[in-house]
């Protein structure tokens, strides 16, 4: 056992054995690495077979990260570990299982656009307006009863009044539809195997023999199903090790229960506990100043982090006019930082509350031309032609799935539009039948001429294909699909760059198709569409390129930059106004504050607006959030920016308000082709191109290494200079 590498109290909970253990992980305190020794311990030591360990955590990418880890700390030697996500194990358990509720093995897994969809046509058939009740609004009420347990009959008896009711009313019928399209949406992969345990106790009996110890990353973020999901596994053998920390407890929004950390001890008699408080991550002022925030919490396991890395420096405080400012001050704080310290792109983060405040600073990263990726935009499986070809082979593998039916039986056009979809429906429906195996005899319908033609050939087109599943491998079948199918002519025919760019990501899905094969030999189509529907935006987030990442402080958790800019720290926006005046959300704002800060590892920059446009285009003042009024200001040091632009609100003649901008810089430089120039962050570059002249000059630069850049003079702050050499 490698114990040089773990302090006295991580070898401590290392070693920890026969009993329950609960292990309070303050941020940075090596939790992971606590966890991938456990496992090696626990194998190595011959205490449990590896194949008899089941581990849980929350993302693709730690349970990655974690199997890579324990397989390397036992030499890499080949051992049967079930290392997953919550839903990934779930899934894989159900797909044995799940015949046990009338499903068959091959269902789908819905996606919240999927979910949608199915809620549009369920309101269409109950005719409720969409005003009334929007499909999104149903959707997060379904999610976040099933994420407390509450069935639809318990919803339908606990409702007060004629919306709640209808709400109950269609979360039944909802649920109908599912089973009838074999389908189950990610709350259902955490209740379904509970199910099953409840109604057939010899399963679950075979469950806890085959898991024998159980550890669980994140503790603290789990909700009811899954507290109830890894107890009724350990109950029979009391084998379990959770790992956690109430202070990044951040998810209560959808479902998260921090009593189930806090309250560990309780529900798991003769417990032992381990607080892990040398921090390997961040500075001891960076700390000091997350703690003194987070203290402010009731509802907290009292913990001190002391920093391995020294004292640092002082947290930036820097106040800006307005959100414009704001991104300008980072982009200033940033030039700084590369040129004083050799920074690269990939070592800052820009985190921020809510994702509409990403505008602003997208604007003036690409005025500058400074390189960024946002997590949580558009994720490439989420793209619509890459959901059209998913939704072809969701046909395939099940049949029975109407909402991918419906997406793809008119793509590429084949004139079938939504009045035969309609017609097809309700013959299934008096027929008794599915709608897919409607569409193999369209003369039932009085569907004639060349609408009967498309619906036969595409019947015959997913019937082929099917019987191909276990012919072809994945690659093979969605290469042949595709072509055959008409999708990549479709877009290549196209003459806008947008569908060009359409087949380039169709191409990419098939490339994305082979590489899973080759990691995964033995695993086909059902397997690829199981994988790609329980991605999640961090999963798919990489610092391989050298960009500044944008994302909100929810999606950052679980990661770390050198360098953290918090922007838009106004009591109203962080904390948002719906937490001022309760006390739990107050305390889950300041437990996100902990988390956004506690990502940095060397600097953090608070930045905060007297001014923010919100709600359109009015301009509300801004007072300092709470949070920053909570550091002692001992650890922050004020930052004073002034921005080239110089803004002033002032009132229309109807009453509302506009803000007036002028330039305080009013001198440029006329540049010419072949003039050399400095850029505070590119460096030097020669001039190859320009337009305009004055303030409203571009130059097309040409920067070592052969970057070229395109810049708007009065941004891009470039110095004239003599030649390099």
């Amino acid at each position: 056992m490698s114990a040089m590498k773990l302090n006295d109290t991580q070898r401590q909970a290392v070693e920890a054995n026969g009993y329950p253990v609960l292990i309070f992980a303050g941020a940075g305190s090596g939790k992971t690495r606590v966890l991938t020794h456990k496992i090696a311990y626990l194998i190595k030591e011959g205490i449990v077979a590896p194949e008899h360990i089941l581990a849980v955590t929350f993302t693709n990418k730690a349970a990655r990260e974690m199997k890579e880890r324990a397989l390397k700390l036992l030499g890499n030697q080949t051992v049967s570990l079930s290392i997953g996500t919550f839903h990934s194990i779930s899934a894989r358990l159900l797909r044995k299982e799940i015949h046990r509720l009338g499903f068959t093995s091959d269902y789908a897994i819905y996606d919240v656009q999927d979910q949608v969809a199915l809620l549009k046509i369920i309101l269409d058939t109950k005719n409720v307006s969409k005003d009334y009740l929007s499909p999104q609004t149903i959707q997060r009420t379904i999610s976040l009863c099933k994420n407390t347990l509450i069935t639809p009959e318990m919803a339908e008896r606990k409702a007060k009044n004629i919306r709640e009711r209808t709400l109950a009313e269609l979360y039944e019928a909802y649920q109908q539809e599912l089973k009838r399209n074999n389908a189950l949406d990610f709350d259902d992969l955490l209740l379904k195997p509970l199910e099953i345990f409840d109604n057939f106790p010899s399963v679950l009996k075979r469950y806890q023999k085959q898991w024998q110890y159980i550890l669980v990353d994140e503790y603290q973020d789990t909700n009811r199903p899954q507290f109830l999901f890894v107890s009724k596994l350990a109950e029979s053998h009391g084998q379990i090790c959770v790992v956690g920390d109430d202070d990044q407890s951040i998810y209560s929004w959808r479902g998260a229960d921090i009593q189930n950390i806090l309250n560990f001890e309780k529900i798991f008699s003769k417990a032992q506990t381990f607080t892990l408080a040398q921090n390997y991550r961040s500075t001891q002022e960076i700390l000091t100043a997350a703690s003194s925030v987070v203290r402010n919490n009731v509802n907290r396991q009292d913990k001190e982090l002391v920093a391995a890395s020294g004292k640092g420096e002082l947290l930036g405080l820097i106040e800006t006019n307005d959100e414009q400012e704001e991104a300008d001050a980072i982009i200033s704080a940033l030039r700084k930082e590369i040129k004083l310290n050799k920074r690269s792109f990939r070592d800052f983060a820009v985190l921020y509350r809510t994702n509409a405040q990403s505008r602003a600073l997208e604007d003036s990263f690409r005025r500058m031309g400074i390189p960024y990726n946002i997590v949580g935009g558009i994720r490439f499986y989420d793209r619509k032609e890459i959901k059209d070809v998913l939704g072809y082979l969701k046909l395939i593998v099940n049949p029975q799935d109407t909402i991918a039916l419906r997406r793809v039986i008119n793509f590429p056009p084949r004139g079938i539009g939504l009045k035969t979809v309609d017609k097809c429906v309700r013959q299934a429906e008096e027929a008794g039948s599915e709608l897919f195996d409607i569409l193999e005899d369209p003369s039932k319908m009085q569907i004639r001429g060349k609408q009967a033609e498309s619906l036969k050939g595409f019947y015959e087109l997913i019937q082929k294909y099917r019987s191909l599943l276990n012919k072809l491998d994945a690659a093979e079948l969605t290469s042949a699909l595709a072509e055959e199918a008409g999708v990549l002519n479709y877009f290549k025919t196209a003459d806008t760059p947008e569908d060009h760019e359409r087949r380039d990501n169709v191409l990419e899905l098939m490339n994305s198709v082979e590489s899973f094969v080759k990691l995964n030999p033995e695993a086909g189509i059902p397997q690829f569409l199981e994988e790609v529907s329980l991605l999640t935006d961090i999963d798919t987030w990489e610092d391989k390129n050298n960009r500044v990442t944008l994302m909100t402080l929810h999606a950052a958790k679980g990661l770390e930059f050198p360098i953290v800019f918090i922007a838009g720290l106004e009591d109203g926006l962080f904390p948002l106004y719906n937490a001022l005046n309760d006390p739990n959300r107050l305390e889950e704002e300041r437990r996100l504050f902990y988390v956004g800060v506690t990502r940095a590892r060397q600097r953090v920059y608070l930045l905060y607006a007297t001014q923010r446009r919100r709600m359109g285009a009015e301009y509300n003042p801004g007072l300092v959030s709470r949070f920053i009024r909570e550091i002692p200001e001992e650890l922050m040091e004020r930052i004073s920016f002034t921005s080239a632009l110089t803004r002033k609100v002032v009132s229309t003649k109807l009453g509302a308000t506009k803000v007036k901008v002028s330039r305080s810089i009013t001198d440029f430089d006329d540049f010419q082709v072949g003039d050399y120039v400095e850029h505070a962050i590119f460096g030097i570059g020669k001039i190859m191109a320009l337009s305009g002249s004055g303030e409203n000059q571009r130059v097309g630069v040409v920067f070592k290494d052969g970057l070229k850049k395109k810049l708007i003079v009065k941004y891009a702050n470039l110095k004239k200079i003599q030649s390099p050499n």
